[in-house]
């Protein structure tokens, strides 16, 4: 019997240091603003994928604010149509919209009790596939920059823990940006935040481009953009304005790849 409980405990005390590896690389890349390779769009991808790998939930996307006041996604773990859609749906109203408006997280533990008051909203959660939406503010000190969404497959409130966790996340990556050194025209939030949003805009070029060239999907379009920024350890939107400004092919992409 105590063999028994000893393995046990072995078993429990190797998971909570593995968490704990797990929770200190989070935030060190998260805070790693100053390698070689570092850019705003890798900044906010490795930010919703430690969400949904360190948290208790199903998905994740980042949207932060433009000049307008307008939420635009710059990350999420799922490229699907209904997922892009159900966060298109977000950036006019919505508990997004909210959080980012009031700086103060908020929680829908299930949906589908909304209907009346975002019914387009519950209609897009319900085609992708989700039934509970967290969402806390990507804040900079005192200053909300946009919201980091959490969502389940299923009903329910998230621990307390993780939104603690969550919302530190999301100010880890509010600061890295801020640190991010490579963007030349500014060092206020304003110009980091239009400068990330500006990057993201060229990628989408950059994957239609791809999609176009290659007859793929966006989604696939942007994975191949994606490894290929990883194999080469370059900058993911530096590649995608090389292709926009087409000092680089998008057959360069794929020869690459078909090298490896």
């Amino acid at each position: 019997m105590s063999d028994h409980v000893s393995m046990q405990d072995d078993t429990a005390g190797e998971a909570s240091m593995n968490r704990e590896r797990e929770l200190a690389k989070a935030f060190v890349d998260l805070a790693d603003t100053y390698a070689p390779d570092f850019d705003p769009l890798r900044l906010f991808s490795q930010l919703v994928h430690s969400c949904r790998g360190l948290l208790d939930v199903d998905a994740a996307a980042v949207m932060v604010a433009d000049a307008r006041g307008t939420l635009k996604t710059m990350a999420a773990t799922e490229d699907e149509a209904a997922f892009i859609e159900l966060m298109q749906m977000q950036t006019g109203r919505g508990p997004c919209m909210d959080c980012y408006r009031t700086g103060e997280a908020r929680s829908v533990p299930s949906i589908a009790t909304e209907q009346g008051r975002w019914p387009a909203l519950v209609a897009a959660m319900a085609d992708a596939g989700y039934q509970s939406l967290h969402t806390v503010p990507v804040r900079l000190h005192d200053r909300v920059l946009g919201a980091l969404t959490l969502l389940n497959a299923r009903t329910g409130e998230l621990p307390e823990g993780d939104l603690h966790l969550a919302q530190a996340l999301a100010n880890s990556a509010a600061l890295g940006l801020m640190h991010w050194s490579a963007e030349p025209r500014g060092d206020d939030v304003v110009t980091r935040v239009q400068g990330a949003i500006a990057a993201k805009s060229v990628l989408e070029v950059a994957k239609g481009m791809i999609a176009a060239h290659q007859g793929l999907s966006l989604p696939a379009a942007g994975r191949v953009l994606a490894d290929y920024a990883n194999r080469h350890q370059v900058s993911l939107a530096g590649t995608a304005q090389a292709l926009v400004s087409r000092t680089m092919e998008p057959d360069a992409l794929l020869d690459s790849a078909a090298e490896n």
